[in-house]
């Protein structure tokens, strides 16, 4: 009752942790062994939701699971009474709370005796009767007793975030995870990072090489004090450290950005992965952690390539000193020492060790001392990370990188804006797919992975831009009608009907009419505005692949021409590439003039629609292309990158694409057409061809429909 469902999903959770918790405990004091695996198996719950935590009959009726729209692997925190009695939940305000429908309904008014069936009056209507007992509201989960434990519990209860960008829905979704493992840590065990926690810092680290910004995924750290840490501060380490690596999966794929800002017309269904479903994968996977985490960026071999270039473009700049690869340790601060001082003297060309003064004595080699902090202070400023003077696991993983990572130039921007794009298409293409490059103007057909075809197409002009998503081709129409859309009916059909009653009929539209409503429709031929055969992949834009009958237009080198929809060279070729082998090219032609006539394929075929303005040729060459629609600066203001929009908050304003009622027409002024006022309509199919045709602001028409 005004609960959000992921903050009612995370008490569950607290409750099965509180449970287990107290479960773990009698069996560790029973047995007298220290319980290792006993968190590890309930966040395998967490991420396998086919393991039940409770028995199934002991689920009650309306239980919040998975099928019914609740987290996975969440199990409910208890078994509800075998009685009939209703039951009585408590809320945090002592009020009853039950589902509407397991409350009586309220009695109607009655002149006589109530029935024999009627519900027993109510104890304290009657006089001398005790009052019945209140259901008292149960009491919150008590905090777990070990008091490790109790300080991640109450980290995640407090107020400051874990990291800025997390949002709330996440951060439940985390301290959901952590109280399914009875609020232990993830990633530290008696004061030590684990191997899938260094390894895990080792891949957040490198997260440019995937053209995400590596302070975006900070890595705390131990053992800063010469104290050892307090169960607060492992508490925070282990949250950031999980927080970190919730984001990272989150940005690799597609996440960072707010794609309606860029434009109405980038809708990829983006697969975001769960942070408790990442939290538990990565934390099991030992010390291959960091290349499973790697592996939530795209791995087509389109983006592999774009990333190489990435790289060589850095490698330009080679560093002046040689890498060095320092073995595990401790944090290190100043005064401290350590054996691997000696190799960052090296490493940056300092004296072996500090020289002596009048007031103290040489230092020792392993001293970290203020020359090795400073040069370790300047390291990390080069790289973009936290200039603490600390030799933290990120600045370790640094100094063994071998190429510098100067500021970002020439050709950079670039790349990683289509990099990022790669991100907007799902983890798997297909193995059969069809993937249009809308500023190239080509399309290519691939078959078992490999590429079977490729056709020139026209595209959306830049006032009516071809939506960018991923939809899958179910069928094809030979011989397609098209329903005039409702703008080029009202700004042109309906004046000249006005002005000539046959003005549709002798352009060869019919005019089909219900009472007041009128709708105009291009039956199939060759003067078709779809042509002789169109391609349907249902989507909310109302666009797909079509013929056309002005094939001139092809020759063009700029070929955004359209209203949105992809017009395809060569139409029947690209038939026989796409539908099945028993409709060929030359059975589709037989097909013309004789009707319209739907084709379904035997298996749905993915279509995606891209906007690449940077890729390599399958000669291996690097290419660039116009920005045909301005999304690149969008792009690159939005990334923090150089040559970005100025002061740009919004893309600009763009045609609503989703069908709108029809407009009235205006009253005819010419004498010789009917005093009638008609109303435009669209067919119900919503099946228009070209959307910016149909929205509310109106194309320019010049000597056609299409």
């Amino acid at each position: 009752m005004g609960v959000s469902r992921s903050a009612t999903f995370a008490l569950a959770a607290l409750l099965a942790g509180s449970v287990a918790h107290a479960s773990l405990a009698r069996a560790q004091s029973a047995s007298g062994e220290a319980d290792a695996g006993g968190p590890a198996s309930l966040r395998q719950a967490a991420v396998e939701p086919a393991a039940p935590m409770v028995p199934e009959a002991s689920v009650p009726a309306g239980a919040s699971t998975e099928a019914q729209g609740g987290e996975p692997g969440l199990a409910p925190a208890a078994a509800a009474p075998a009685s009939d009695a209703p039951v009585s939940a408590g809320t945090p305000d002592g009020k009853d709370q039950r589902d509407a429908s397991d409350k009586p309904a309220a009695p109607a008014p009655q002149d006589g005796p109530a029935p024999a069936s009627a519900s027993a009056p109510d104890a304290t209507s009657v006089p001398g009767a005790d009052p019945a007992p209140v259901a008292a509201a149960p009491a919150p989960p008590p905090p777990p007793s070990d008091p490790q434990a109790a300080a991640v519990a109450a980290r995640l209860t407090g107020a400051a975030p874990l990291l800025p960008r997390l949002t709330t829905k996440e951060r439940e979704a985390i301290q959901a995870f952590y109280a399914l493992g009875a609020f232990k840590p993830v990633w530290i065990v008696d004061g030590r990072f684990t191997p899938a926690a260094r390894s895990a810092a080792g891949r957040l680290a490198k997260a440019g090489e995937d053209g995400l910004d590596p302070n975006a995924y900070p890595v705390p750290v131990l053992g800063v004090l010469r104290r050892p840490d307090t169960e607060a501060e492992i508490a925070e380490a282990d949250l950031k450290l999980s927080a970190a690596v919730a984001l990272y999966a989150r940005d690799a794929r597609g996440g960072r950005i707010n794609l309606a800002n860029l434009s109405r017309l980038i809708t990829p269904a983006l697969d975001l992965p769960a942070p408790e479903a990442v939290l538990g994968q990565i934390a099991a996977a030992g010390a291959g952690a960091g290349d499973l985490l790697q592996r939530y960026n795209p791995q087509e071999a389109g983006y592999r390539a774009l990333k190489d270039r990435l790289a060589a473009l850095r490698d330009r700049n080679p560093a002046a000193t040689p890498v060095v690869r320092l073995p595990a340790g401790p944090v290190l601060k100043l005064g401290m020492r350590d054996a691997r001082v000696p190799l960052i003297r090296a490493r940056f060309g300092l004296e072996p060790h500090s020289g002596g003064t009048l007031d103290a004595a040489p230092g020792e080699a392993e001293d970290y001392d203020a020359a090795v902090v400073a040069a370790v202070t300047d390291f990390q400023r080069s790289r973009g990370l936290p200039a603490n003077g600390l030799l933290t696991v990120q600045t370790t993983v640094a100094l063994a990188t071998p190429a510098a990572r100067g500021p970002v130039s020439g050709d950079e921007p670039t790349l990683l804006v289509n990099m990022e794009r790669w991100r907007w298409l799902p983890a798997d293409l297909g193995r059969d797919y069809v993937m249009v490059n809308i500023p190239e103007f080509r399309l290519r057909v691939f078959r078992n992975a490999s590429l079977r075809d490729e056709a020139r197409v026209i595209v959306g002009k830049t006032e009516s831009p071809t939506p960018i998503f991923s939809g899958a081709m179910e069928y094809a129409v030979v011989n397609p009608s098209w329903n005039v859309p409702p703008s080029i009916l009202k700004n042109e059909f309906l004046p000249g009907l006005a002005r000539d009653p046959n003005y549709a009929a002798r352009r060869g539209y019919q005019v089909v009419r219900h009472g007041n409503a009128i709708s105009v429709r291009q039956p199939p031929g060759e003067r078709n505005a779809l042509g002789f055969i169109k391609f349907m992949f249902p989507n909310n834009h109302a666009v797909y692949l079509h013929d056309t009958p002005n094939r001139s237009l092809f020759s063009a080198s700029h070929r955004a021409m359209s209203h949105g929809c992809v017009r395809v060279d060569d139409p029947f070729r690209f038939a026989d590439a796409v539908l099945p082998d028993a409709w060929s090219s030359e059975r589709l032609k037989k097909l013309i003039g004789k009707g319209e006539r739907s084709i379904r394929l035997s298996e749905k075929l993915p279509v995606h629609l891209a906007y690449f303005t940077a890729y390599l040729d399958d000669s291996g060459q690097y290419r660039t292309l116009p920005d045909l629609y301005g999304y690149d600066a969008r792009m690159r203001t939005a990334l923090g990158l150089p040559g970005g929009a100025p002061a740009l908050v919004r893309g600009p304003s763009e045609p609503k694409r989703k069908l709108a009622e029809a407009p009235r027409a205006p009253k005819p002024v010419a004498q010789r057409a009917p005093r009638r006022t008609v109303r435009a309509t669209a067919e119900s199919s919503g099946d228009f061809g070209e959307p910016s045709l149909w929205t509310p602001r109106p194309a320019p028409v010049s000597r056609g429909w299409w």
